[in-house]
């Protein structure tokens, strides 16, 4: 085991850790952030708040990040790699790319993902956020969200790998869009129609199996 003295930009905070410790300790701060991000927003909370969600010390924070936006790279990127295998866990155990669609599509468009942001999609979450921040923030998306769409692309139809591409576009701009406009209106009614609307247009129920003439 090794003994790391942890730093905070301006001198040691004063305390001693093996590198498991502090390896520990980096986890929960990223852990803490990309929920609470999620939850709350970029902007939404401060590096002191955060960092008593995640059990730790405010002066701690630097011995791990450079700075907040290193962390929202970091967090982001994290939550949008979780999202990609979900994706593929669903696709590999799926009978069918159509199958794996409306499982993606239905566990998405859902109450639950709805209702849990700081679990959930980072795309519909930090969208607006996003788009504020810098440029090292807008990459990480970026990268994360072409991430996604790769794997989308393998699920929905098309004639060849330019409308398969645009196809997938279209589907998560809904399936993002769906969940934007779900958790943003007052009625709760009409926030289970957009999400179950938009789940039927992108995976429709498949048609009954044709009767065989008498």
């Amino acid at each position: 085991m090794y003994a790391v003295k942890i730093g905070c930009g301006h001198g040691s905070y004063g305390m001693r850790v093996t590198r498991e410790e502090a390896a520990r300790s980096r986890e929960r701060i990223l852990e803490a952030a990309s929920r609470l991000f999620r939850e709350r927003g970029l902007d939404g909370i401060g590096v002191a708040d955060l960092m008593q969600s995640a059990g730790l010390t405010h002066g701690a924070f630097y011995a791990h990040f450079a700075s907040k936006e290193d962390l929202m790279v970091e967090a982001c990127a994290r939550a949008l790699a979780r999202s990609a295998a979900r994706w593929d866990r669903v696709a590999e155990t799926s009978e069918s790319s159509r199958a794996a669609l409306a499982e993606l599509a239905t566990s998405y468009l859902s109450s639950r993902h709805r209702d849990h942001p700081g679990h959930g999609c980072v795309i519909a979450a930090l969208g607006a956020d996003v788009a504020r921040q810098g440029g090292a923030v807008r990459r990480a998306y970026t990268r994360g969200l072409e991430a996604l769409l790769g794997r989308l692309a393998r699920l929905v139809p098309g004639r060849d790998v330019t409308a398969r591409r645009r196809r997938a576009l279209a589907t998560y701009a809904s399936m993002v869009g769906g969940v934007v406009l779900a958790r943003a209106v007052d009625d709760a009614a009409l926030s289970e129609e957009i999400l179950n609307a938009v789940a039927a247009s992108i995976a429709p129920p498949a048609p009954p199996p044709r009767q065989a003439e008498a």
